[in-house]
């Protein structure tokens, strides 16, 4: 993995309809959810653990919460 890419992970944050959130990782195969931002932290940070188990971890994680707003025209 590129050393460069391996620093840092962006996640992809999107609050569900029916309550709670989940990420998606931009980079790699990893997605999580959670009730809370709270809970969604801690899970993201697990699966992160997870999937980079036997090799160099990232340092940073950037969660980057997407909002979807419908507006109307007049």
């Amino acid at each position: 993995m590129n050393p460069i890419r391996a620093s840092e992970l962006v996640f992809e944050v999107t609050e569900e309809a029916e309550g709670g959130y989940s990420a998606e990782c931009l980079m790699e195969n990893i997605v999580s959810q959670g009730k809370t931002r709270e809970e969604l932290r801690a899970n993201v940070k697990e699966a992160t653990e997870a999937y980079f188990y036997d090799g160099p971890k990232p340092k940073y994680i950037r969660l980057h919460l997407v909002r979807d707003e419908l507006l109307t025209r007049g």
